[in-house]
């Protein structure tokens, strides 16, 4: 029983599975805009199901495309994979029940979610190869993540005939960018030894910090947007004004010179973005009803 269990936090170390907290909360909010309050239980089981599934997927197929390259970097070699605690047929297997989850989830809510469930797919796991390829691979992984909150409304509505999904999803989308490039700042040497594509290997550290800044900026500015498209009250605002404040003390963390708080930066700070966002933009729902 205790191997079975190790087995399972070996796992979920693997995909990261405390991470869910960046993308889940942007998608019970698109939920919850759609419905103009709380969906069914049906779709709020079935959500959660597809973005663990989609997530757990990305994740590990990240892990198993990525493990040749996580072995050489020292910050990563010890990596389920790389070190051995998890084989890649393991992670083969583990993928495929994934994927499963993910269709039957996307199959289970209405035939628009399953229709363009491959299509997010693709999206998902094509990220994975992105940095041997582009510099601008940040904004891929943004793209990903910024599927959730318009899947979610397309899996309550049936459609996506609004703008408010489409800014919520623009949000995620350089919200993701600019953190990702910010946590990418640590691999700075070793991705240009390697050859892999990033901002930071690109452009430097300096320099990747001020596109993170824009790209943060950007993010709250199409917040404003959707406050004001939105028309929630008073909670709505108090989440603007949060995620712009840590926003601002995230990048006030980090210098060029000094990275040794990213893990403060990146996990801490962006934990409680979406959160915030669904607390504060759910509650203004529930309180204009």
């Amino acid at each position: 029983m205790s191997s079975i269990a190790e087995k399972l936090n070996t796992t979920l170390a693997m995909i990261k599975f405390e991470h869910t907290l960046f993308a889940l909360p942007f998608a019970f909010l698109g939920a919850i805009l759609a419905a103009n309050g709380i969906p069914t239980w049906w779709q709020i089981v079935w959500i959660t199901v597809a973005m663990v599934g989609a997530r757990s997927a990305a994740m590990t197929f990240n892990r198993i495309v990525d493990r040749d390259i996580d072995a050489k970097n020292p910050r990563t070699a010890n990596r389920e994979i790389p070190s051995g605690k998890l084989s890649v047929g393991f992670a083969w297997a583990f993928l495929y029940v994934s994927i499963g989850l993910f269709l039957l989830a996307s199959y289970s809510l209405n035939w628009l979610t399953f229709a363009l469930s491959p299509v997010a797919l693709i999206c998902v796991l094509g990220y994975s190869y992105a940095k041997r390829f582009t510099a601008f691979a940040h904004l891929i992984l943004g793209l990903a993540l910024a599927i959730s909150p318009s899947a979610a409304w397309i899996a309550v509505r049936g459609t996506l005939y609004d703008e408010v999904p489409i800014l919520l999803s623009v949000l995620v989308l350089m919200w993701t960018a600019g953190f990702d490039v910010l946590y990418a700042c640590q691999d700075f040497e070793f991705d240009r030894k390697a050859g892999l594509r990033s901002i930071p290997a690109k452009f430097g550290i300096k320099n990747s910090l001020k596109i993170a800044r824009l790209f943060h900026a950007q993010a709250f500015v199409v917040l404003v947007i959707l406050y004001f498209v939105t028309g929630l009250g008073w909670p709505a605002l108090v989440g603007v004004i949060a995620v712009g404040a840590l926003m601002i003390y995230q990048h006030s963390l980090v210098r060029a010179n000094d990275l040794s708080r990213m893990n403060a930066a990146f996990f801490t700070t962006n934990a409680f973005v979406s959160v915030i966002l669904l607390i504060t933009f759910g509650g203004s729902v529930f309180l204009q009803r």
